[in-house]
């Protein structure tokens, strides 16, 4: 489908939250920031996906580490880009200026992205625009260290995992697709969501000489020491649902005390269980009010037609009060399978651990600590960020501390005049 709406599907503010660290009662939530769409609840491993043989695919023989002398800075390793020359006029003859777009691989595999990011294909004829997709470090198939085990080994080993390195690689990568296809006067246009745009946005600042400019959307560059308000993304989908529906707002700020309440009787959890249909039973209230906040979120992100999710979530809560159950709990309930579909459990299903997950983990425990949080000025709990917190759990992980202003020291934030 090449409709503007599918294009830009990918490019809408996603914040997937895929992971949570524990510290003592403290809970809080890792945001992943994802390009393309995939399920919020499992989050399995992205699987290689079929794609047009219009796609070459090529290795780069990529320095471990830009910026140091030391005798393992110059070991490398094979990164992934694929090629699209389906469209291109550029190198010699009439159309030497023609462009290279070039999406930047985020926090995953490259291959479930190139079939389905839309604008790349859509745009490539119009302007006889070569088509470049490189592979974030770490990612997919660009691994260095021999394996991913190796990699992922310990803090001293993903030491060279950072956004500073990938940015870098790209730029190395590109400069060598230049020469090599005699495309030196082909101006570059980077392109990227959410974590990828904020790659973008960045590579643009370092390297302005190789990439003429940068469509990076929906990337939250001023998520970061408190430039923008910690509440600010749950009040964006608080008021997706309050314009949806009053009724279906006011009674998920009322569930969550009731969740508290019936948790609270010494058969609460099992009660829970069975209410809410969840795969094992609840250890903990937690969960379910977690599995919630991720139901809503998934229908804000998302909402857009022509199923419009949230909507339909609050088009579930709120017909729930015209049948003869019709409790504040029964209500959420039907919503969820609005949403969700009709599913033999809910909350809580067996869950494989991917990549992502685990290379996401590490990059939040490093440079991307963006303190999100909820305040009762929405419609979810409030659970404040709390950096004390997230630096312990990242410590406990690691031993190694997260670096909280580094984004904005190294890229760019708040504006100072001395």
């Amino acid at each position: 489908m090449h409709s503007s709406i599918a294009s830009f599907q990918w490019l809408l503010y996603i914040f997937t939250v895929i992971s949570s660290l524990q510290v003592s009662a403290t809970r809080f939530n890792i945001p992943r920031l994802s390009p393309t769409r995939g399920t919020i609840l499992q989050n399995p491993e992205i699987l290689s996906a079929t794609i047009s043989e219009d796609f070459q695919t090529f290795y780069y023989n990529q320095t471990l580490d830009h910026f140091n002398y030391r005798p393992e800075s110059y070991s490398t390793f094979q990164q992934r880009y694929v090629i699209n020359f389906k469209y291109w006029g550029g190198g010699a003859g009439a159309d030497a200026n023609a462009p290279i777009f070039v999406y930047l691989g985020a926090e995953g595999p490259l291959d479930g992205d190139i079939s389905i990011i839309g604008f790349l294909t859509d745009n490539a004829a119009r302007f006889n625009a070569l088509l470049v997709y490189i592979e974030h470090r770490y990612y997919g198939k660009s691994i260095p260290f021999g394996s991913r085990e190796e990699a992922l080994k310990n803090a001293s080993t993903l030491g060279y995992f950072n956004s500073a390195q990938a940015v870098t690689d790209y730029a190395e990568i590109l400069l060598y697709i230049k020469e090599k296809f005699n495309a030196r006067h082909s101006p570059v246009i980077v392109i990227g969501g959410s974590y990828g745009g904020m790659l973008a946005t960045w590579f643009r600042l370092k390297y302005p000489h190789v990439a003429l400019g940068a469509l990076a959307s929906s990337a939250p560059i001023l998520y970061f020491d408190d430039i923008t308000p910690r509440n600010g993304y749950y009040s964006i989908v608080t008021r997706d649902f309050r314009e949806a529906s009053e009724t279906c707002y006011e009674t998920i700020m009322k569930s969550w005390a009731e969740i508290e309440k019936v948790a609270s009787k010494p058969d609460g959890l099992s009660i829970l269980s069975k209410k809410f249909r969840t795969c094992k039973p609840l250890k903990d209230s937690y969960e379910l009010e977690d599995y919630l906040e991720l139901v809503y979120a998934d229908a804000a992100q998302y909402n857009q037609p022509p199923k419009y999710p949230v909507n339909m979530l609050c088009g579930g809560i709120d017909g729930a009060a015209l049948g003869t159950d019709n409790d504040i709990l029964s209500k959420i309930f039907a919503g969820v399978v609005a949403h969700e579909g009709n599913m033999s459990c809910y909350v809580n299903p067996p869950t494989i651990e991917s990549e992502t997950t685990v290379g996401w983990r590490w990059q939040t425990c490093s440079e991307m600590v963006i303190p999100i949080g909820t305040d009762n000025t929405t419609m979810f709990q409030p659970a404040p960020f709390n950096l004390s917190s997230f630096i312990d759990g990242c410590e406990s992980l690691y031993g190694v501390s997260p670096r909280p202003h580094w984004v904005t020291a190294y890229y760019g934030g708040y504006v100072s005049y001395y």
